[in-house]
């Protein structure tokens, strides 16, 4: 006897109550500046998988990894719109 629960997860895998919510899509949205700045050093990082880096290679990556930091620091010094049950805005308990 064959099963199908592959065939019923793949029905059930875009089903309307898999979406993200409101919420979660704000995060993302908030995170978006720190997500491209980390995807900018990868793409800089694996241009010099295959060869030794060049000074300007050297600067491009010098130059991601900071603005990695930049777009961290920047998010986790934004104040949340968004609480989590039982935290205050400050992240101690209420």
């Amino acid at each position: 006897m064959d099963h199908i629960v592959t065939v019923q997860d793949a029905v059930t895998a875009f089903a309307d109550f898999m979406e993200p919510t409101d919420a979660e899509l704000d995060a993302i949205e908030q995170e978006m500046p720190l997500i491209l700045a980390r995807v900018d050093l990868l793409d800089a990082q694996i241009i010099t998988l295959d060869r030794a880096p060049t000074e300007l290679d050297t600067r491009r990556i010098r130059r991601a990894r900071r603005r990695v930091l930049v777009e961290g620091l920047a998010l986790a010094n934004r104040p949340s719109a968004a609480t989590l049950p039982g935290r205050s805005l400050r992240g101690d308990a209420r």
